[in-house]
């Protein structure tokens, strides 16, 4: 039987991509499971303090304390590859509104899906992440939603879904909800950050619990209130001016992160988000992760789909983003792999700059 990973194989394209110059147009990325990402940080060093072995170990739920166990049994969901620890390592990270959930036993729609691509040899991350409405087809029930996948078969049918989409292997996730979010930011003390301008929306859901209202100005914010920054969107562009917000609070967090002082404040971190965590990730797996941990370099972030291969589209009334062709969006996932932005601009040939006196032309 044909394996996902031959699949994805094209014949002809070699394994590593020739570099590219880094882009000029700048990619912002989903950052509504940023905690995630940061938990996966902090993750890596704590292995290696005192308590980390069973601090991590809290991460990675009983079957039967999963919002995904109705789905274990399922045969028709393929498993996550296996990473051997030398090939690239993708993880999904996802993070959903519970809200208008029937049971805390199952998942929310994934409403933010990230993939963090790694190069072991190389060290270098790459940041993908999918646009929420993006229309696609969800294996074993035709089309959809991405962020609609996770709730007809958990994190098996998001990460096989997300793997044919972009080509990619992916051999882990991590979902959380919006507590979550809220009890990262607050296990490390709050974030300073500059609130652009002023922001109130009022949200119905839920009792009115999640409400926005945020004055302009540099000030510390608490989870609640970091929730509600990195949530709002309701500007001109929608989500994608949200995205800029996220991208500068994720600057804001891993500041923090690296300033929090005592290193052994990370297991606790983990243990007081823990709850919150759904994730394959064994303390195993984050031991070999730690290894790439020092070191790793952020080589670049992109959106899926790209702008240019994006269109709008009304399925059933209803308003979806369109992929206009899927093979260019992995040949542009691979395109964005070989890319690093830390790489240095190529010196100009001599005589090239046109602004010398020796070079420039009389009037």
């Amino acid at each position: 039987m044909e394996s996902r990973k031959d699949r994805h194989q094209t014949p002809g394209r070699s394994k590593t991509a020739q570099p590219k110059p880094p882009k000029s147009k700048k990619r912002r990325p989903w950052l509504w499971v940023l905690f995630s990402v940061v938990l996966l940080m902090a993750g890596i060093v704590a292995y290696f303090i005192v308590d980390n072995y069973n601090a991590l170990n809290g991460l990675e739920k009983d079957p039967d304390k999963s919002i995904f166990n109705q789905f274990e049994n399922n045969t028709q969901l393929e498993a996550p590859p296996e990473w051997e620890g030398t090939e690239r390592v993708n993880i999904l990270f996802m993070g959903g509104d519970g809200r208008g959930k029937k049971t805390s036993h199952e998942p929310a729609r994934s409403d933010s899906m990230m993939i963090v691509s790694i190069d072991p040899v190389t060290k270098k991350a790459h940041l993908f992440s999918l646009l929420r409405d993006t229309w696609v087809q969800i294996p074993g029930h035709g089309h959809g939603r991405a962020n609609e996948a996770i709730v007809y078969g958990g994190y098996k049918l998001s990460m096989q879904m997300m793997s044919e989409l972009t080509g990619l292997e992916i051999q882990y996730y991590v979902y959380t909800e919006f507590e979550g979010f809220k009890s990262l930011v607050d296990a490390i003390g709050g974030i300073n950050i500059d609130v652009e301008k002023d922001m109130k929306y009022t949200d119905n859901a839920d009792g009115n619990r999640y409400d926005i209202n945020l004055k302009k100005g540099y000030q510390e914010l608490n989870g609640d209130q970091a929730l509600q920054y990195v949530r709002f969107r309701h500007d001109a562009t929608s989500d994608f001016t949200r995205t800029e917000r996220q991208r500068k609070f994720l600057s804001a967090v891993a500041d923090k992160m690296k300033n929090l002082g005592n290193i052994t404040q990370l297991s606790t971190i983990i243990r007081k988000v823990s709850p919150f965590i759904e994730t394959n990730l064994s303390a195993d797996d984050m031991r070999r992760l730690g290894y790439l941990g020092f070191g790793l370099q952020n080589a670049g972030t992109a959106q899926l789909p790209p702008s240019k291969l994006l269109a709008d589209e009304r399925v059933n009334g209803a308003s979806v983003l369109a992929i206009t062709d899927e093979d260019k969006l992995r040949e542009y996932v691979q395109e964005t792999l070989a890319e690093d932005k830390n790489a240095p601009s190529p010196s100009p040939s001599p005589g090239e700059n046109s602004g010398s006196p020796v070079n420039a032309e009389s009037p």
